[in-house]
């Protein structure tokens, strides 16, 4: 079997990598514009210089040369690559976002369809242990039906630096707004856990700190240049030289040496201030959602928090769940009738992880091999399921920029007929 690679950044390295070294299937052509990592992807890849091209048009040309595409490049690429893939034939893993545009997620989906081809989001946390864990307890019915839902995204202090403040995604008109490109991934579980569609959704956030008028006195436009950096915590050398050769050093150069390091904090956006770069994302959002089950649930997304990880907790008709994806964690309550009583509660210790997102990356490659070796259709993270996520994400940043309730039937309706 043969894929064909198209983004060869971290996550598209992720995906092909475990096709490659678990021979699953032969990476056949890597798509990247970026010299350096396009010339490494093919060397961990095995993948011969001929196929490796710095533009889609060009793979494209070729026709179709492998039996489906790994999708990973920049957001506002994906509608364009997707629809021209299709019409070639591919089968297609597609990271998420779909697009920054629901309209165009929907579209892609309806393509899909009319020419039976096979696209599988990149949702990882449906296949990770600790969710699908909480899944099953829900399904198997002994705290009775969901009633609330508790949920927080934490990003982590220091990842919404590097990824949304200087990184690539950073500005909603270049990639998407922070709620569809970080945490489609959130409103996906959620509608995956309750089971529902959503009805209303409302929002509100704002880009509160990362801006120059918090910016420490004396400090400068670059990290390497400025007197305040032995004070700040957002000081580029401090975030990437601690931890050469893991992310997020890894994003920002291929050779991780000090040297190397530096060079790029010279050169590269990371090595900006972050109150002074060009960023225009939420860096808090909250979003309440009413399913049409009746479901509740308040939904955070924070840069504010020390490590990166989700929070849950599942309130129930007999008893509640809560769950730390961080510690791999999962307690189960039952309600009891008074303070005074002795309550029943077992701890679950999910598997650790032996890959990214929670275990999350290999389930799902797992699973995207599996529908190619046996072509199947049905997947845990079809396109079918994941536009529900986009269309969420699209009604929360609607809401917030709008001060207004979000009716996600009438949107829906309004994405067909526009």
């Amino acid at each position: 079997m043969k894929l064909a690679l198209m983004g060869a950044g971290q996550r598209g390295m992720v995906y092909a990598g475990y096709a490659c070294e678990t021979k699953g299937a032969e990476i056949a052509a890597v798509v990247e514009p970026h010299e350096e990592r396009r010339k490494a992807a093919a060397k961990k890849l095995g993948t011969p210089e001929k196929y490796c091209f710095d533009n889609a048009e060009e793979f494209f040309q070729k026709g179709r040369i492998a039996d489906a595409l790994i999708i990973a490049s920049m957001d506002r690429d994906h509608y364009r690559q997707t629809m021209t893939a299709l019409e070639l034939g591919y089968d297609i893993l597609l990271e998420k976002p779909i697009s920054p545009e629901p309209k165009e997620c929907v579209t892609i989906q309806d393509k899909a369809d009319e020419l039976g081809r096979r696209i599988v989001v990149c949702h990882v946390l449906r296949y990770t242990d600790f969710f699908s864990t909480i899944k099953q307890i829900i399904d198997g019915g002994e705290l009775g039906k969901v009633i609330s839902i508790q949920h927080n995204e934490n990003v982590g202090n220091f990842h919404i630096a590097h990824s949304f403040v200087r990184g690539n995604w950073r500005r909603s008109d270049l990639t998407s707004p922070l709620i569809m490109q970080k945490s489609c991934h959130d409103m996906d579980i959620l509608s995956w856990l309750v089971g529902s569609e959503a009805k209303r959704i409302s929002s509100f956030g704002s880009l509160q700190y990362f801006k120059k008028e918090n910016a420490p006195k004396d400090s400068g436009e670059r990290c390497l240049d400025c007197k305040a950096a032995g004070e700040c915590r957002f000081d580029a050398r401090k975030a990437y030289l601690p931890v050469l050769g893991s992310w997020p050093a890894t994003v920002i150069t291929e050779k991780q040496t000090t040297e190397s390091v530096l060079k790029a904090l010279e050169e590269s956006p990371y090595g900006r201030c972050v109150y002074r770069c060009d960023n225009d994302v939420c860096d808090n959002q909250v979003v309440l959602i009413e399913f049409k089950n009746q479901v509740t649930v308040s939904f955070n997304l924070s840069g504010f928090t020390n490590r990166i990880g989700r929070t849950i907790k599942i309130m129930c008709e007999d008893g509640e769940i809560k769950g730390d994806d961080s510690l791999n964690r999962i307690e189960v309550t039952k309600f009891t009738s008074n303070a005074v009583e002795g309550y029943e509660q077992k701890v679950l210790n999910t598997a650790i992880p032996q890959s990214g997102h929670g275990g999350g990356d290999v389930g799902l490659m797992k699973d995207f091999l599996r529908l190619l070796q046996s072509g199947e259709k049905n997947s845990r993270s079809s396109i079918e399921q994941s536009v529900e996520s986009h269309v969420m994400a699209y009604a929360a940043e609607k809401s917030r920029l709008t001060g207004k309730i979000i009716n996600v039937e009438e949107l829906k309706e309004q994405l067909r007929n526009s």
